[in-house]
């Protein structure tokens, strides 16, 4: 005699069976596939544009947003720029609101910039995302006088990164004279060192820094940037900065 089951039962039956299926591994026995050389001239398929169109629209939108002005154009540069000042010193300003610790330096990899100018005239939030398309989150690390000279000789022997809170001078391929908060680095110190996550993890070669620890909000170092426009626009009503001697070639 059949045995009907209840609907309870049933329902766990089909669960476990939709399970089993879930688990179940497809493995193709073979593929055809050509190569298909893409051109303006090939015809549009005009239901996917359809279907993406309404997201394109919405992302232009957003993209085109101005977020502020910028006054004179912001230029990348070696051992110095402009540019690398204005997101160096953004990094250190919207770190130091997201730890409870005493930011001394802020560094930001100069490979990392994907710009090689902000034009003046109006920001937007897509020139944001051209300069920093990376997510990459801005970290802490705790690094004694010994380690930190390391990390700029780095650096140095890079031709410089932007830097905001510290000064030194390059001699040899080595950083020299360096001066954290207006004080001569001292090799017992202790520093607090902000830095994107790529470089902290021992990115661009930073292998001394790749077993230090680091302390993250996962603030992402665009999101700083974006910030610290809005924070420089209400204050002074425009984005600029301005060379420093912060990093420089000796004789």
């Amino acid at each position: 005699m059949m045995r009907l089951l209840s609907f309870p039962a049933l329902l766990l039956t089909l669960l476990m069976s939709l399970l089993s299926a879930c688990n179940s591994v497809f493995v193709p026995r073979q593929a055809q596939y050509s190569n298909q050389r893409i051109t303006r001239e090939l015809a549009t398929d005009s239901v996917l544009y359809n279907i993406i169109k309404p997201y394109g629209d919405s992302v232009d939108k957003s993209m085109n947003t101005i977020i502020g002005t910028v006054r004179e154009p912001l230029e990348k540069d070696q051992p110095e720029g402009t540019l690398g000042n204005f997101m160096a010193d953004a990094y250190l300003a919207m770190g130091s609101l997201q730890f409870d610790k005493p930011i001394d330096a802020a560094f930001v990899n100069y490979g990392g910039i994907r710009l090689q100018q902000l034009p003046a005239g109006p920001l937007t939030l897509g020139k944001i995302f051209e300069l920093m398309p990376f997510d990459n989150v801005l970290v802490l690390q705790s690094l004694s006088g010994v380690q930190l000279q390391s990390f700029l000789d780095l650096v140095a022997s890079r031709g410089g990164w932007p830097v905001a809170g510290i000064r030194f001078t390059i001699k040899d391929r080595k950083a020299t004279d360096v001066m954290i908060k207006e004080k001569p680095l001292q090799p017992q110190g202790q520093y607090w060192i902000l830095n994107s996550d790529f470089v902290a993890s021992g990115g661009d070669n930073a292998e001394m820094l790749k077993p230090i620890a680091q302390l993250s909000t996962g603030y992402l170092a665009r999101k700083a940037l974006i910030d610290y426009v809005a924070v420089q626009s209400r204050k002074q009503g425009y984005v600029g900065a301005t060379l420093e001697k912060r990093v420089q070639y000796g004789q």
